[in-house]
């Protein structure tokens, strides 16, 4: 699919000179609809195809910069391609006011020695990358990542958390609309525990909740926050304690369309929280050091599911804002 659409890309350039008629990008639209799924009203239609070409467009442009030494990261078609930027991210303030429960700082150990990368999906903290769908849950799905790793930490037992019972039972969050992992893995605490994924599955949208005491997968104890925009700490608690939940500025265009390499848009905000995920570990590529990001947008998005965000480079996107683990 990835190559589909790297001769996609490639054909534009000449489709924009007049090489080709419109019947070439009409058959690729026809595509995109069936892989993705998407189906619209006749109005609709003509509105998202515009979008999808706009966007094709941008796409284009920027990977001929890359191919010219202009940008260490390449962008690609996927499922937001029809879609405006702020149709999938929203400021987070998911806050609903509730007495937040045991909270600490990280302290590295004191002779921790930094490995030069990690990458604990290789070391079984991780589950497969999930899709949130078109429901603002980001904020779930980062707090069942986080504590995944955490609970197979203690118990070396892998299981898959349901983000659905978070959407629907954790009153602390909005469910499709905003949340916290804060306020999620408070929910947690105070509930006595989460349900598995396969005893509570994901279907994306708000419910009645359903959680049940006996289908728990994992509990936790309280949050560990890393000190608020220190990279270095941040390394420091990945190296040495798995996964770590971070807040980062997922609003550009160019984040939605990311396809590989070491993602640096300037224009990424420091301060704005448009989205959760998971950073599974760190390391460097084509001399450029990275966080190696786990998302929830499915793996159609990125690296299979996966972004190298830069490292070290003024808190890029903010990763380093509002990094926490949960203890268990």
């Amino acid at each position: 699919m990835a190559l589909k659409y790297l001769l996609v890309l490639e054909v534009c350039v000449f489709a924009a000179f007049g090489g080709l008629s419109d019947l070439f990008l009409d058959k690729e639209w026809e595509e995109f609809k069936r892989i993705y799924s998407k189906t619209y009203t006749k109005q609709e239609e003509n509105r998202r195809k515009s979008i999808w070409l706009k966007n094709i467009d941008i796409i284009n442009k920027h990977n001929i910069k890359v191919d010219m030494g202009y940008h260490s990261y390449r962008l690609g078609m996927n499922k937001f391609g029809d879609m405006m930027s702020n149709e999938v991210t929203s400021p987070m303030n998911g806050s609903r006011g509730f007495p937040m429960f045991n909270s600490s700082m990280f302290l590295p150990p004191g002779n921790l020695r930094l490995p030069y990368t990690v990458n604990w999906t290789k070391k079984g903290y991780v589950t497969p990358v999930k899709d949130q769908g078109f429901c603002l849950s980001c904020w779930a799905f980062a707090a069942t990542g986080g504590l995944e790793g955490q609970h197979f930490r203690k118990t070396k037992k892998l299981v898959r958390l349901s983000e659905q019972n978070l959407v629907d039972c954790s009153k602390e969050n909005l469910g499709c609309t905003a949340g916290t992992p804060e306020n999620a893995l408070n929910y947690i605490a105070r509930n006595g525990g989460l349900d598995t994924e396969v005893s509570y599955p994901y279907v994306g949208k708000n419910g009645r909740c359903r959680f049940r005491p006996t289908e728990v997968g994992a509990n936790c104890q309280g949050i560990v926050r890393v000190p608020a925009g220190d990279e270095l700490s941040l390394q420091k608690a990945v190296a040495s304690i798995g996964p770590i939940v971070v807040s980062l500025d997922a609003s550009k265009r160019s984040f939605k369309q990311y396809r590989n390499g070491v993602y640096d848009d300037k224009a990424c905000s420091k301060k704005l929280i448009t989205h959760y995920a998971l950073i599974v570990g760190y390391g460097e590529f084509q001399n450029k050091k990275y966080w190696l990001i786990k998302n929830s947008w499915g793996t159609s998005w990125g690296m299979d599911g996966y972004m190298m965000l830069a490292r070290n480079q003024d808190n890029m996107c903010g990763i380093a804002n509002q990094a926490i683990y949960p203890s268990v």
